[in-house]
């Protein structure tokens, strides 16, 4: 079973989204434990300065950004594709 941890800049970026957004987290979240390469989840490895990260699709918009390390996911980021990429 995969383990994930949250960086604390996760966690502060969490807090501010909307309570309907972090239910859809929470059900990508189970999503992506079971099976982290879900057609659902868009998984894929980013480039730029999130070299060496990925990221997961949690609505149309709102991306959460993960880097694996030691076999732990570490949850980094997460927010809109502007506020990310920009």
């Amino acid at each position: 079973m995969l383990s994930v941890h949250y960086h604390k800049n996760f966690k502060k970026q969490f807090k501010r989204l909307p309570k309907n957004i972090q239910n859809k987290f929470g059900m990508k979240l189970a999503a992506f434990l079971s099976e982290s390469y879900s057609m659902e989840l868009n998984n894929h490895s980013l480039t730029g300065e999130w070299r060496g990260h990925r990221s997961i699709d949690i609505t149309g918009d709102i991306r959460a950004v993960y880097k694996i390390e030691n076999e732990t996911n570490l949850l980094v980021a997460i927010g809109s594709h502007n506020q990310l990429y920009k």
